[in-house]
């Protein structure tokens, strides 16, 4: 009872506090000058039509890696920890139920779709909304749905794991020929800026966003692919 009203209690602190701030949030009346300068000199420098993306992938590219490095560490902790307390059962211990025949003729067509799309948002995420971010959780999206319709399929760990951790080693290499061949770490000017709102430019975001959503791919499917192949003891 205690422990039930002190959640109660602890919610409905957080709800005043949300509340206080919408109800006195008043919006800046212009932009302040590291905003301004975002807004008007990012599409000239970067060369990339996404503004967000530019901001995000060079500009604070240490925070992206930063953010790419709390997932690997996510993923690896969930695969030690599943590892050390469960035990992995073969594909003759386990039993599951059979998927529906609409849920296997819809997977069949879909995942490929699914994947087909999500390298499609990180490779653009320069033009469109988007991003690698994106990507790699609508790629990691299909392989969901995939396990889904067969719980017993196997993924090769091996693979995924080399996948994400050239796409790491890349994602770095890349940002430190910023430095010696541009103005600083994953600046993108290491590759011609092209024309702007066409799909070759904005320099290396495009590689770098692509890079990002193969890794974040690979993480996501990481996880999923320990959560299907361990059980309780």
């Amino acid at each position: 009872m205690i422990r039930k009203f002190a959640a109660l209690l602890l919610l409905a602190g957080i709800a005043a506090i949300f509340m206080g701030l919408l109800f006195t949030y008043e919006p800046d009346p212009e932009l302040n000058t590291t905003a301004r300068y975002y807004a008007e000199r990012t599409a000239a420098d970067i060369g990339a039509a996404n503004i967000v993306t530019a901001i995000v992938v060079t500009y604070r590219g240490l925070d992206t890696l930063g953010e790419v490095t709390v997932l690997f560490l996510s993923a690896a902790i969930v695969g030690l920890v599943l590892a050390s307390g469960r035990r992995k059962k073969t594909a003759k211990e386990r039993t599951v139920t059979p998927a529906g025949e609409l849920l296997a003729t819809g997977s069949t067509l879909l995942a490929p779709l699914i994947m087909l799309l999500g390298v499609y948002v990180f490779v653009n995420g320069h033009l469109t909304p988007g991003g690698g971010f994106q990507g790699g959780a609508i790629i990691a999206s299909g392989m969901l749905l995939l396990l889904l319709t067969d719980p017993l399929k196997h993924f090769s760990h091996t693979l995924i794991a080399t996948v994400e951790s050239l796409s790491g080693i890349l994602y770095v290499a890349i940002g430190l020929l910023g430095i010696f061949l541009a103005g600083g770490f994953l600046d993108n000017r290491i590759l011609p800026i092209g024309t702007l709102g066409t799909l070759f430019s904005a320099g290396a975001i495009p590689l770098i966003y692509s890079l990002i959503g193969l890794k974040v791919g690979a993480e996501f499917s990481s996880i999923l692919a320990h959560l299907s192949e361990t059980e309780e003891l």
